[in-house]
């Protein structure tokens, strides 16, 4: 049992509740007699036996533990005794360490001493044998004939027969020149020699991509006055036979990456090195290809293109070498760095000279041709149309005479409703125009631009505004019928406001988008500010004039129709009974109606299906059909103000015409209730859509209050006079209204008027 329990001692975690769980759960079933039986006894000995085996077991695990614990002590003193050991070592190896550094500083200085010495003592010796080479070497120039020394004659001695030769030529440039003339005439020959077999031998590392002999020979050749040479060998070499493409602008940054890199290896002086590569690039490459492109001038619209195409791909190329480090964008004398303009300028080598003048007259070629393309597809010719207020009193003049003559003497021409305005005509020359302004911006200098900006405008203009728009609107003014035509006037003159009005927006938005950043930081802008305002408010003009002139022959027909076509008769037709009939008959009249009212009134007749109005005059509806056709136009063809002021001038003119054409007849009811349907024809005509003026509408229904007038019976008069809408009007329009009452003197209506304030 004690193994047993030592296991279960052992256990990780241990529970001691669960422990003694274990045991009772044991003793139960060892001391069970039956099956609901046990024996409490043999219980209380197992639990005595077991608390003695722990206790043995525990007296046990204390003796372990105490062993252990001196086993534990003696291994500490063991330990303890040997790292006392091995510090006391340490101690004495650092003191050991220390002497030594001491002996070796001392040892070191006496031997940078010493070097001292002997290298003071070997420089005169070294300089001597120098100077004796060099004079050995002079001696072998000042005797006569060929130079036969080993040394410049070996090729692999090329390097040090180079350093021998460039110490003696600046010997030499101190000898007196009569006495050492042909010694001089000799080490300059083989200066000038060896300077270009190492120019050679330069090209033909390059060729092998040997670097190192490169960075070698660059290094000598910087005491060279053919250094240059070597370094325009250098850019020669890396260029030859490249940016030879269609499109060698991608391929010059990649070019000067791939020898910035070697340069950075090679040269001493790679900053200058490399500005001097991109400049060869630029002056050379780049500048004789713009100029291929740019040889023939004859196709102005060609060149332009190819111009702007160079100059914007120019500039892209020097955008990447700026964005790369290899080009400055200001750029800096002192360190050699190029300048971003200088380079561009000088690829373009001069070629966007004369390039306003140019833009100018391709702009006033294309849009000028551009018009003639458009009127001779039209069939048309264009006409000198003279202005002016004699002009207009002519033609109105020939006008009257000739349709009271019935003889067309004005010719008066609508063009079958062409307008002579094309939205997709204006589009293209705002397109055209816009690329010049994007051009005249990129290429044109600083003190260019405003003035090529400001031409560029004036042809714009000139073609797109005067020669097209307004030229279109006095066609459409000239084919206005007069206003005593006996036939319906045809209107197109709406259709011409519209596509004006569109073709200006389309203006504007180009003006702001293309004219003004060209002129943003200029003195100039006001002007061009100025010079479309004027423009425009001529053509603004000529609009007015024109919707006033429809208007005047939409009315004037009006009133021309009403009076020729209008009968007496439709307001005062036969049968109607206007005087006051005698009590008795009356009463007569009352029982009748009363009775076939009974008997013939439907409950459906004033349920009908369909809505019956009573019907108008028959020149009333030819009127209306015609107004509705005009209003159709107007409200199709006009937005915004001139909506809304032609809109109301068509209404105020028209009531104006009706209520005067009412003031020529006698109404009786049945003519009453005619007149008042007509009114409200006309009102429905005049302002009866959405958006039309309240004063128009106020008119209207003046009118029709008015014609209730002719209507309503004798002792009504007051009361009506008295209402809400004729209350405001004069006593004597009221008065002349009721007038018009065909029983007016049988009812002696006067005196019913008499208290009519």
């Amino acid at each position: 049992m004690m193994n047993q329990y030592l296991k279960e001692l052992e256990q990780d975690p241990f529970d001691p509740d669960e422990f003694v769980e274990r045991m009772v759960r044991r003793s139960m079933q060892e001391s069970r007699l039956t099956d609901d039986q046990i024996d409490p006894e043999m219980i209380h000995d197992i639990f005595t036996q077991a608390i003695q085996d722990l206790k043995v077991l525990q007296e046990r695990q204390e003796r372990k533990c105490m062993r252990l614990e001196q086993a534990v002590q003696e291994e500490e003193k063991q330990y303890g005794a040997k790292l006392s050991e091995i510090m006391d070592q340490h101690s004495h190896c650092v003191n050991v360490f220390s002497t030594l550094d001491e002996r070796m500083s001392r040892c070191g200085g006496r031997a940078l001493e010493v070097g001292e010495k002997l290298g003071a003592a070997r420089a005169p010796r070294a300089r001597s044998a120098a100077a004796r080479d060099l004079l050995s070497h002079l001696a072998n120039f000042l005797s006569p004939g060929p130079v036969l020394t080993d040394l410049f004659n070996d090729p692999n001695k090329l390097n040090e027969a180079a350093d021998v030769i460039q110490k003696l030529y600046t010997i030499a440039q101190e000898l007196p020149p009569d006495k050492f003339e042909v010694a001089k005439k000799k080490i300059e020959a083989k200066y000038d020699e060896i300077e270009r077999n190492l120019i050679e031998e330069f090209v033909k590392a390059q060729n092998q991509g040997n670097l190192a002999k490169m960075k070698t020979i660059a290094n000598i050749m910087t005491n060279f006055k053919g250094y240059s040479q070597c370094v325009d060998a250098f850019i020669e070499t890396s260029q030859m036979n490249t940016l030879l493409g269609k499109d060698i602008f991608s391929s010059v940054l990649p070019l000067c990456k791939k020898n910035n890199t070697i340069i950075n290896s090679v040269f001493p002086n790679p900053e200058q090195v490399m500005s001097k590569f991109v400049l060869n690039i630029f002056h050379l490459k780049l500048q004789k290809y713009i100029q291929t492109k740019l040889a023939d001038k004859n196709d102005i619209e060609k060149y332009l293109r190819n111009l702007y195409d160079m100059y914007t791909s120019t500039q892209k190329v020097c955008d990447e070498l700026v964005s790369a480090g290899m080009v400055s964008a200001d750029g800096n004398i002192s360190t050699g760095d190029l300048r971003r303009e200088a380079l561009i300028n000088g690829a373009m080598a001069a070629a966007n000279d004369g390039y306003p003048a140019l833009e100018t007259r391709r702009l006033k070629a294309v849009l000028s041709n551009a018009l003639n393309v458009y009127y001779n597809e039209k069939h048309h010719v264009k006409k000198q149309i003279q202005g002016g207020g004699f002009q207009e009193l002519r033609r109105d003049l020939q006008a009257v005479i000739g349709t009271r003559a019935n003889i067309n003497i004005a010719q008066i021409e609508n063009y079958g409703g062409e307008t002579f305005l094309s939205e997709q005509l204006v589009q293209k020359m705002l397109a055209d125009a816009n690329m010049s302004f994007l051009r005249c911006k990129t290429l044109c200098t600083s003190n260019e631009l405003p003035v090529t900006a400001i031409a560029l405008l004036d042809v714009l203009i000139q073609q797109l505004l005067i020669e097209h728009v307004d030229y279109a609107l006095d066609l459409g003014l000239q084919s206005i019928p007069i206003a005593e035509n006996k036939s319906p006037p045809q209107i197109y003159f709406f259709e011409i406001v519209n596509q004006t009005n569109k073709i200006v927006k389309m203006f504007e938005e180009h003006f702001q988008e293309s004219v003004l950043p060209c002129l943003s930081s200029t003195t100039r802008q006001s002007e061009c500010v100025q010079k479309k305002s004027v423009v425009l408010e001529q053509l603004e003009n000529k609009v007015d004039a024109g919707l006033e002139r429809a208007i005047a022959a939409v009315v004037g027909w009006v009133r021309l129709h009403l009076n020729t076509e209008q009968k007496k008769t439709d307001f005062k037709p036969e049968g109607d009974i206007d005087t006051i009939a005698s009590p008795r008959a009356i009463a007569a009249v009352v029982g009748w109606v009363r009775l076939h009212l009974n008997t013939e009134q439907k409950k459906t007749d004033f349920k009908p299906e369909g809505d019956i109005d009573t019907i108008a005059s028959p020149a009333c509806l030819a009127v209306v059909s015609y107004l509705n056709s005009v209003m159709d136009k107007v409200y199709t063809n006009l937005e915004g103000d001139n909506l809304h002021a032609v809109s109301l001038e068509l209404a105020v003119r028209l009531h104006r015409v009706i209520y005067e054409h009412l003031q020529n007849f006698q109404f009786n009811s049945a003519g009453a209730m005619i007149a008042i349907c007509d009114v409200k024809e006309y009102r429905s005509a005049a302002c009866g859509r959405s958006g039309s003026a309240p004063h128009a509408h106020a008119l209207f229904d003046a009118l029709h209050a008015l014609c209730n007038l002719l209507l309503v019976k004798p002792e009504n008069l007051h009361q009506v006079c008295e209402g809400e809408t004729l209350a405001e009007l004069d006593q004597s329009i009221l008065h002349n209204f009721i007038q018009l009452r065909s029983d007016y003197k049988s009812h002696k209506l006067s005196s019913f008027l008499k208290g009519l304030s």
